[in-house]
């Protein structure tokens, strides 16, 4: 135990020992002990938790393999194919911590960002309060319940039970818990707001709101410091202002500064200052904190669109779940900003938020890449969706839950719009209008930089009550209401908030040709787990699919790889764009014939692959998808014609190609000039593991993560799109495997063992750092392959 708290007094910055300096925000993810399952009385500070596993957070035990079944899997699931088929339950948590004495007088506050759900707090057996959302970050002031100098126990108690989501939710604590230590007068937890209402080339007005609260037993005098910095460290401007605030009582300082010459905040060169505060008590120095914000500007209208900085821009945009694939929904900072990083690689420049706030480090990643960013509330309000939602909760918690998200989440730059909500049931009537309005009014009293949105479905004129307490409007699939709904309402401002993969290009054109259209959000850009199969065997909830866990509708899969839509996007949004694709000779699973015909969050059936032995001479549908003004089509060297490829051909040409092992190949040209070239190689038998590690080194903080791709080759280094080949992990030096994955919508393996089989001749590994710097060594190996192994600097 000695050595347990001492390792909490470590990371705090504590002593026993006379004052120490205390750091503001102390990460308070390192050794909670943890119980899948009931346990009586471990709310209390006596009770005995040395036999419970011991943890370190993010933590969703959804993902972890159930007791017995080696993976996280189960057909009977309560969830069904909305969770996935993986289970909940109920889980504690306890945290063993020492607050030494010379700290007392000042406030503590313990902040969850993210609790999957119903979550229960307990503080020495005293109850701090419950939280039912999931999605929204909360804080309790714990400072008079504190022993100081003693043992504190936190306790949690977590509720995932019943049907209670539409998707994958993870259970737990799958965001970062932090410990807050404020003096007596410092800045309000979330008590800074800033605003850049005036912003040029030449000039820019930031606008500061700054809340101080003083709870100390006298009166403060207090001179507040605020310089702005820029992301080299360069003092832009300062201000200082000074009021006296009666004890317990708070005060919001609102300043203004002028930043001449202001390096804006775009999505091409997302630049960062950073707000620096102070706060002086009586001449001395009580409280400081760093505030990072960006300097642009945004409007809408339905003739010159969005504009970022007075440039318009179409959002090119993709929903994205919670959840990061193997890891569940465990927010690792990495884990965040790599989906974040992948999405922007691959030409979306805007986010939509589906349908819950995120975690801080995913806007926090948004805003150093440059990506715009809908920032949503709630998949429901008074009526469920399903029996143990959030609509039982919405009445008593709806505005404690909006509030947590604007008072969190307004400095971001990268937010551009609040959503208050998506596909919400019963929104034509009169009653849930009125909820709409109340919502909407409530986010401008308290942010009005920003317009208020919403995702409507089956959208008709019965939605013009709605829209017109809304500022912008979000249309799910009904591209085909775009021009009508312009005719009759010709101020209104639309976008797409979710449209189908399958009809991608028609979509982007309804786009391009409107300018009262400002951009499209496909479902989706990230796949995920849960809504099983949408992707291939179609919108069927009331049918039980299992083994598939995966939606299988996303561009990007769960592992972060391009599947084919992917490719076709490319060539939608960028120019001189190209790749190549086959048809499969038989379907990759098996069809639904009962498949919807609205259901169109499936892509065609084709694959990256041209090793087809058994098959010579058979004929094969070639797809290639491109942006380049023609294309023509090899197979060993013999070209088989050229093609125009570009809007009149829906940027794709398909040829007949009699199957021979070698090498298809595809060039595009502009003219006469040759632009681009894809190809696709024939493998030979798999001899071979190759790894590619996302990064070379890492920090040495037991949170940061490593990706490392699995690729089965030849030993020509091509990878065989057929091997499903058994790969084993052993790490040595200091990490840990927290994920590995192939991206097979099928598969029921377990996503937390060292091994996992290769799926179309990939799969991957993620390694979590340890709290030591060095190296640790990933390596790798299977039946009838050469090992590998890579080598990752911690520091």
């Amino acid at each position: 135990m000695k050595v347990y708290i001492g390792i909490i007094l470590l990371l705090l910055g504590l002593s026993v020992k006379g004052q120490t300096y205390i750091n503001r925000s102390n990460l308070f993810d390192f050794d909670w002990r943890f119980h899948l399952g009931g346990a009586q009385g471990a709310d209390q500070s006596t009770f005995d938790d040395s036999a419970w596993r011991m943890l370190d957070l993010p933590h969703d035990w959804s993902i972890e393999d159930r007791e017995g079944a080696g993976s996280p899997f189960n057909r009977d699931a309560i969830g069904q194919v909305s969770a996935g088929f993986t289970t909940g339950g109920t889980g504690w948590y306890r945290k063993s911590f020492i607050i030494p004495l010379d700290q007392k007088g000042k406030q503590f506050l313990i902040q969850f960002d993210g609790v999957y759900m119903n979550a229960e707090v307990w503080l020495n057996g005293k109850n701090l309060g419950s939280h039912p959302y999931g999605y929204t970050s909360f804080v309790f002031d714990i400072s008079d319940k504190i022993r100081y100098s003693e043992t504190n126990i936190l306790a949690v108690k977590v509720r995932n039970e019943g049907e209670n989501s539409r998707w994958y939710s993870g259970s737990g604590i799958y965001r970062h818990v932090w410990l807050k230590i404020l003096p007596p007068v410092h800045v309000s937890n979330w008590g800074t707001a800033i605003t850049t209402p005036e912003v040029t080339a030449f000039s820019a007005t930031v606008n500061i709101k700054t809340n101080v609260e003083n709870r100390s037993r006298e009166k403060a005098d207090i001179r507040l410091v605020t310089k702005i910095i820029t992301s080299s460290g360069i003092e832009s401007s300062n201000i200082a202002s000074s009021y006296s605030v009666a004890a317990g009582a708070n005060y919001e300082f609102d300043q203004n500064l002028k930043v001449t010459n202001p390096s804006l905040w775009s999505i091409n060169t997302p630049n960062l200052y950073s707000a620096k505060t102070s706060v002086y008590t009586n001449g001395q120095l009580s409280d400081s904190i760093e505030t990072h914000f960006g300097i642009r500007s945004i409007s809408f209208d339905a003739i010159k669109g969005f504009l970022l900085n007075g440039v318009p821009l179409k959002l090119k945009g993709g929903c994205v779940h919670h959840d990061n694939g193997p890891l569940g929904s465990k927010a690792y900072d990495r884990a965040e900003e790599r989906r974040v990083e992948i999405l922007k690689a691959n030409g979306y420049n805007a986010i939509r938020c589906a349908h819950n706030p995120p975690s801080p480090a995913f806007l926090d990643a948004c805003d150093r890449l440059g990506m715009l960013v809908i920032d949503e509330t709630f998949d429901m309000w008074k009526d469920g969706k399903n029996p143990f939602d959030y609509h039982l909760y919405f009445k008593d918690w709806w505005k404690s839950d909006v509030e947590s998200m604007l008072l969190r989440d307004r400095n971001h730059p990268s937010v551009i719009m609040w959503s208050i909500g998506n596909e919400i049931p019963n929104v034509d009537s009169p009653e849930e209008v009125e909820v709409a309005k109340m919502l909407a009014d409530y986010i401008r009293k308290v942010d009005p930089t920003r317009p208020v949105t919403l995702a409507a479905n089956d959208v008709s004129p019965r939605k013009d009550a709605l829209f017109e307490v809304l500022d912008i409007c979000g249309y799910n699939y009904a591209m085909d209401k775009y021009a009508s709904d312009h005719q009759r309402v010709p101020k209104r401002i639309m976008f797409c908030t979710e449209s189908y993969p399958l009809e991608s290009f028609e979509y982007w054109m309804k786009v391009l040709d409107n300018p009262f259209v400002i951009g499209d959000f496909v479902w989706t850009s990230f796949d995920y787990i849960g809504e099983s199969s949408i992707g291939w065997r179609g919108y069927m909830q009331y049918q039980n699919f299992y083994p598939w866990n995966l939606a299988f509708c996303g561009d990007i899969n769960i592992c972060g790889w391009k599947r084919p839509q992917s490719y076709y996007r490319d060539a939608l949004w960028q120019e001189n764009q190209l790749s190549v694709f086959v048809k499969p000779p038989q379907p990759s699973f098996e069809v639904n014939a009962d498949r919807i015909d609205w259901s169109k969050w499936h892509w065609f059936d084709v694959v990256s692959d041209w090793s087809w032995k058994g098959y010579e001479n058979k004929p094969f549908e070639v797809s290639v998808f491109s942006s380049c003004e023609q294309v023509e089509l090899f197979l060993n060297g013999k070209t088989l014609g050229k093609k125009h490829t570009n809007r009149n051909t829906k940027f794709m040409a398909s040829w007949t190609v009699p199957y021979q092992a070698g090498t298809l190949k595809a060039i595009g040209y502009k003219g006469q000039n040759k632009m681009k070239v894809a190809e696709l190689s024939s493998a030979g038998e798999t001899t071979q593991i190759k790894l590619t590690a996302d990064k070379t080194k890492i920090k040495a903080d037991g949170q940061d993560l490593v990706y490392v791709t699995v690729e089965l080759t030849d030993e020509n280094q091509t990878i065989n799109p057929k091997a499903e080949n058994l790969i084993k992990f052993t790490v040595e030096g200091g990490g840990t495997i927290v994920g590995v994955g192939n991206a097979n919508p099928v598969s029921i393996e377990s996503y937390q063992q060292p091994q996992r089989k290769a799926w179309r001749g990939k799969c991957l590994v993620i390694v979590k750092s340890d709290r030591q710097a060095g190296s640790l060594k990933l390596t790798a190996t299977g039946d009838g392959v050469k090992s590998a192994s890579i080598e990752i600097n911690k520091q």
